[in-house]
């Protein structure tokens, strides 16, 4: 689950990471007022205005501005909340700004002496450990800095069983280049960023900039985090965050029914119970001249309702020009699935596109009979190379 900046910067102060006081705004006046409360607790002359959305690259889309003054907070308000943000992180249709964090202004003077870095917590696939991903050139083009100077990137693997260490912190301080007050900083603000990460049970904490500031003061100026779904029993306060609206809304409707469902971009539709199915599924379309168009485990206990709302969902998106149904019958009996498929159609109605049913395993054959005495247009399958072809004919 994604949360807006202010939301994991929340999470970060609980954990004592320093970040700039902010207070979030959902219209221009709001703003105005979130202004003159921060500049009654810190003293600040000036302030960003940031558009609240889920997708990182906002300064480059224009979602980030500097206000000098509380009718310029107003002004950049005004412009920035109801626009379709486009950043390299979203679809060509960019994403609404609803809401925008009014935050002080932390460069404070003896601007030359700041510094800005980067810093990620993250899981590394090739290891399993988590791992604490850093670099001195911070900023908006950190893409462009591991591409073209690798080794400016750094990177500090954590025991699951000991932790971050002082050793490792005092470490990161050091090929940061810091020394004196901020290196001191440095180490208590990595450990309380790692801390935050295992204890809010993340899976991607993400500041970029990390700034020390000309007192040097370190702060959290901007904030990506990804908490991991199956651990959100464990938080519900961090649950409530949830913002639908930042989400597609099939895959809001999606997991309503416990569907795993994602979004693509093609033209064949898939069901399927089981994510290394669903991930092979995909491959056999795209080897036969198709394009998935989304992501859709039902899961191990298929049953009739469960496939009847993923035709649904899967019928909602326009490109799709034919199903694939791809089951394979181990916990869940493939008969009981090819009736839950042709109640599923009868109850939904006509349907104009064609699906593809093919079913593996435990009554497999039962099931195909099934579907072949139903009457219905449904291409029924048992082997992976016949359901391959049928996709090919029916796109033809």
């Amino acid at each position: 689950m994604n949360l807006h900046e202010y939301q994991g910067k929340s999470i970060l102060q609980s954990y004592g990471v320093a970040v700039p006081e902010g207070i979030v705004a959902d219209s221009p006046e709001t703003a105005v007022e979130a202004a003159k409360t921060l500049q009654k607790q810190t003293g600040t002359a000036m302030w960003v205005v940031k558009a609240q959305i889920h997708a990182g690259g906002r300064g480059k889309g224009g979602g980030v501005k500097l206000a000098k003054s509380l009718d310029q907070v107003k002004e950049l308000a005004d412009q920035i909340i109801g626009m379709n943000l486009v950043t390299p992180q979203t679809s060509a249709q960019g994403k609404l700004v609803r809401k925008v964090l009014i935050q002080q202004d932390i460069y404070f003077p003896g601007e030359a002496e700041i510094q800005e870095y980067y810093m990620s917590v993250l899981l590394s696939r090739k290891t399993g450990r988590n791992m604490l991903m850093y670099s001195p050139r911070g900023g908006m083009d950190i893409e462009k800095v591991a591409e073209e100077t690798p080794d400016q990137i750094f990177t500090e693997e954590i025991d699951p069983c000991m932790g971050l260490q002082g050793f490792q912190a005092r470490r990161i301080a050091f090929n940061l280049g810091l020394s004196g007050t901020s290196f001191k900083n440095m180490v208590k603000f990595a450990t309380a960023l790692y801390n935050a990460y295992v204890g809010s049970d993340a899976s991607l904490f993400e500041i970029n900039p990390v700034v020390r500031t000309s007192d040097e003061r370190i702060f959290a100026v901007d904030a990506k985090v990804s908490i991991d779904n199956n651990a959100l029993y464990r938080h519900p306060d961090i649950a409530h965050m949830r913002d639908l609206l930042e989400e597609d809304p099939i895959e809001v409707e999606a997991s309503r029914y416990d569907l795993n469902y994602v979004k693509l971009d093609g033209n064949v539709g898939c069901m399927v119970n089981g994510a290394g199915l669903a991930m092979a599924t995909m491959d056999m379309i795209k080897m036969s001249g198709g394009d998935p168009a989304n992501f859709l485990d039902v899961g191990g206990s298929a049953n009739a309702k469960r496939v009847e709302e993923g035709f649904r969902i899967i019928l909602k998106d326009e490109n799709v020009k034919a199903i694939l149904v791809n089951i394979f019958g181990g916990i869940v009996r493939c008969d009981r699935v090819a009736q839950g498929i042709v109640d599923a159609y009868k109850n939904i109605g006509d349907i104009q596109i064609p699906i593809i049913v093919r079913l593996q395993g435990t009554n497999a054959a039962e099931g195909k009979e099934l579907i072949d005495k139903s009457g219905l247009k449904v291409h029924s399958a048992i082997a992976l190379e016949d359901a391959a072809r049928l996709v090919n004919e029916v796109l033809a």
